[in-house]
């Protein structure tokens, strides 16, 4: 006799989900197997925090992600049957009051249903999900204390006449997992893409930074996500005086930078220590990425009073 296996034993504890308009438990989100997005990846979501603050839970540039996510939406030709911008704020924080979370992850989700399943989806409804669960510091505390490590991937970020780029789609993360899992197996953190050109992409989900001189270059958009935690950054690190310039970079240009670091809604700022097996600076930890590291989570946190804006408190 096989082992019994219970399908609904979560790896993710995430409690109450908001499915289609109603609150159910993660247990009653089921989908069909016959689902479009399941098959070809017709997907659009977000990944956003919500963090404790001194005035309960709140989430970070809340209507910047719900509208990111519409954008995505209509990217991929999705019409019918969207939520607006608005429902979309609300079932984020009724999703989040509902867990009784005091900070967390948010993931909603837009996707093409069962109801065909040739290539064009015309036919299929889009539903709408949000999922909260509690996620830590997305590659470890030691990757930030020390850096990360990182390699050249050897899959290309997908160029933008083949894949839509600008649009958070389930579809384009399989090039990010193929580069995530060529790094991992090979022992180290993060993988660094390449565009097509040979040009600086991103990680694998995170956006680039380096430093030099006590310049800020965040690396220039050509097929990355249009990065909200990359804008925080940028922003912060302006309102402290410093230099930014946006920049074309190559993989040699990070190798001699005086640091780099990575953002992103789950890795928040983390510092890189290598990258190809060469010692990025110190080899370590950088100054200026761990300050502006402490200025992100103190604006997320609702420390920072000049950032107030960006916060949506739940309650």
């Amino acid at each position: 006799m096989s082992e019994s296996h219970d399908p609904t034993a979560p790896g993710i504890d995430a409690g109450r989900i908001w499915f289609d308009g109603r609150l159910v438990p993660q247990e009653q989100a089921q989908v069909s197997v016959l689902t479009h997005a399941m098959h070809y990846g017709t997907s659009v979501f977000e990944g956003i925090r919500a963090y404790a603050t001194d005035r309960g839970p709140a989430v970070f540039r809340l209507r910047d992600h719900s509208r990111r996510l519409l954008e995505s939406a209509r990217i991929l030709g999705m019409r019918n049957d969207l939520p607006s911008v608005e429902e979309i704020d609300d079932a984020i924080l009724a999703t989040i009051r509902a867990n009784d979370r005091a900070s967390c992850y948010v993931r909603p989700l837009l996707w093409y249903g069962a109801e065909s399943l040739g290539v064009n989806p015309g036919r299929n409804r889009v539903h709408f999900m949000v999922a909260t669960w509690s996620w830590g510091t997305y590659l470890g505390d030691e990757a930030v204390a020390k850096g990360a490590r990182l390699i050249t991937s050897s899959w290309r970020r997908s160029p933008a006449d083949v894949m839509p780029t600008k649009a958070k789609a389930g579809g384009n993360y399989v090039n990010s997992v193929l580069a995530n899992q060529e790094a991992r197996e090979l022992g180290y953190d993060e993988a660094l893409l390449l565009d097509a050109q040979g040009f600086v992409a991103e990680g694998s989900g995170e956006n680039l930074f380096l430093v030099r001189d006590g310049v800020l270059y965040p690396v220039a958009h050509s097929v990355n996500l249009r990065g909200i935690t990359r804008d925080s950054v940028i922003r912060l690190a302006e309102a402290d005086g410093v230099t930014v310039r946006e920049s074309m970079a190559t993989r040699d240009e990070l190798y001699t930078a005086d640091e780099v670091f990575m953002v992103g809604t789950a890795a928040e700022v983390t510092p890189i220590a290598e990258i190809d097996r060469r010692p990025i600076g110190a080899g370590a930890a950088g100054p200026f990425a761990m300050r502006m590291r402490e200025r992100y989570l103190a604006a997320a946190t609702g420390e920072d009073e000049r950032f107030a804006a960006w916060l949506t408190f739940v309650s």
